[in-house]
Order: C-alpha cells, then structure tokens, then sequence
C-alpha cells in the first residue's frame, strides 16, 4: 500500500509538472542597499535606502513555428522598510507574443520613450536618478507595446496607453532606436522618442552614447510641456565613465530650466568596484542646487547584488 501511494504522488507531481517545464521559467531579481548621509534642505541625517531592489518571474513558451507566449512578473522590494507595510510595489508585468513580427506586449510596462534612455543613467535608482528632473520616466497599465526587430541596427518601440475613464484621452509613446544600448554589440548607441498625453505630459527626448577604449560618453536633450498648456521645461544631461580595472570612475552633470524662471542642477561623482559578475560596491556623491527650494546633498556607499 505504502508503495502504491508513492507511485501514485510521483504519477501525480509528474502530470503537473509537465507544463511548467514545458515552458521557460526564470528567477531573477537584485538587491541595492545603501547606508548615506542625506540633506534635504531642511537637516542632515543617516538613513538606509533600498534603490529599486527587485525580484520577478520571466519566460515564455512556443506555441507554433516562430511564435512563442512571453511574460514578466516583477516586483519592487523595499528591505530597508521598518513596518514592511511598504514592501512591495508593482513594477512590469504583461503577457505578450513574439515572432518574426517582433513583440506584442499588454499590461503595465515602461513606455517606449522611458526605455529609449538606454543605461544612460550612471545613477539610475539613486537619488540623483533623472527620474527626479525630468518627466517621462513612466510605467504604464493598461498599455499595449509593440517592438519591431532590430533591422540594420534599428529598431522602432510604439506604446499606446488606454484612457481607462470616459472623460480621458489616450496616450502614445514612441522611439527609434540604433545600435546597443549596453555598448556590447555595438559601440554606439543613439534614440529619439516622444510622449503625447502620458501622465499630463508631451515630451520629445533624444540620447546619445557612445564607447571608445574604456571611456562612455553620454548626453541626452529633453523638452517637455503639459499637455493642457501651462508649465514647459528643457534640459540635458552629460555624463562619463571609465573604466580601471575593478573599478569604474563616474560623472554625471544634469540640468532642467522650468518656465525659464526654475533652474535645477544635480552633479555627481561615484565610483563602482566590481567583486564578482554580479556583486558591486558603490560609493557616490550627488548635489543638488535648487533655485525655488533649498538645496539637497547626498553621500552614500553601497552594494547591489544580482541573482
């Protein structure tokens, strides 16, 4: 009886089984922590910041010659949350198909114009990310993306945002892009790209970077007006890296008028130390001047690992 009743488990967690590994199935995820001294304008204190830690599921499955099922479930994890009541957010998350055709891709995802930026963004999840300057840096339900394959070097994302309300208009998202954006395959890489009604905001962007020996150089120009008229703003970002050895020295100097009359400045140096394929330290600096509110400092070390 005793081994009729295991045959009979092993059967059933056999059958079951069966579809999952049919289907390509991978974990993922990365921890960044930092321990920094932060001002705001209105004091100094030391605080621990979890900068976009994640974790997700991704994979897809083969439906017939040259089509396949893909999808991505990510989650955002805040480990240096006290109360854990903060402790997940949703980050991308769809279900698509792809072929020859390239992508289809329906559920929340970053807009087209978001990921034309590439891994411009030396600072990208910590405080001086340009997601606290400039406008653009969406992640949209309810939207549909559509990527082309990459032709020649280029290739073309569109992202049509549902209205979702009566009284709503939709919004769209588009970029063209050339050459690799991790500076692997290629040595240069470059996009342009515009948002229209998403999130109040119609914004053109252009990027730009590019690789030679150990040195990137980066720029990106931005211009952007709420769509009902009224606050309009432009700037740009420059940055560079080098790499020595383990280490990688970084700079990154961004600027955004508003209305001609607001100024905001961020610098920042850093520098990342590399101890395995997926583990870094990291140590930066950033400061903000500020014309309409007090000016913010900030100075961190840290450590991301990705699994």
């Amino acid at each position: 009886m005793k081994m009729a009743k295991t045959a009979l488990a092993v059967s059933l967690v056999t059958l079951f089984a069966q579809p999952v590994m049919a289907a390509d199935l991978t974990v993922y995820g990365k921890a960044n922590v930092t321990v920094q001294s932060s001002d705001d304008g209105e004091g100094s204190f030391t605080e621990i910041k979890s900068n976009a830690s994640r974790f997700g599921v991704k994979g897809g499955q083969k439906v017939d010659d040259g089509l396949s099922v893909i999808y991505k479930m990510e989650w955002q994890v805040d480990i240096s949350d006290e109360s854990g009541e903060k402790n997940l957010k949703s980050r991308n998350q769809y279900v698509g198909l792809k072929g020859g055709f390239g992508e289809v891709l329906i559920g929340r995802n970053d807009t087209a114009l978001k990921q034309s930026q590439g891994k411009i963004d030396l600072f990208n999840d910590l405080e001086a990310d340009i997601k606290h300057r400039f406008k653009g840096e969406n992640r949209m339900g309810d939207s549909i993306t559509y990527k082309t394959p990459k032709m020649n070097g280029f290739q073309f994302i569109g992202t049509v945002i549902a209205e979702d309300a009566k009284d709503a208009d939709n919004g769209y998202s588009a970029a063209l892009l050339f050459g690799d954006s991790k500076l692997k395959k290629s040595k240069f890489y470059a996009s342009v790209a515009m948002d229209s009604e998403v999130k109040g905001f119609d914004t053109v962007r252009a990027t730009v970077q590019g690789k030679i020996a150990g040195l990137k150089l980066g720029a990106l120009y931005q211009t952007q007006e709420a769509s009902e008229g009224g606050s309009e703003a432009d700037g740009y970002v420059l940055n560079a890296a080098y790499g020595l050895g383990k280490a990688t020295l970084k700079a990154q100097y961004q600027t955004v008028d508003f209305d001609g009359s607001d100024k905001k400045n961020v610098a920042s140096v850093g520098v990342d130390y590399k101890l395995a394929k997926n583990t870094k330290l990291f140590g930066f600096y950033s400061t903000f001047d500020n014309d309409s509110s007090e000016d913010e400092s900030y100075l961190g070390l840290g450590m991301e690992y990705k699994f």
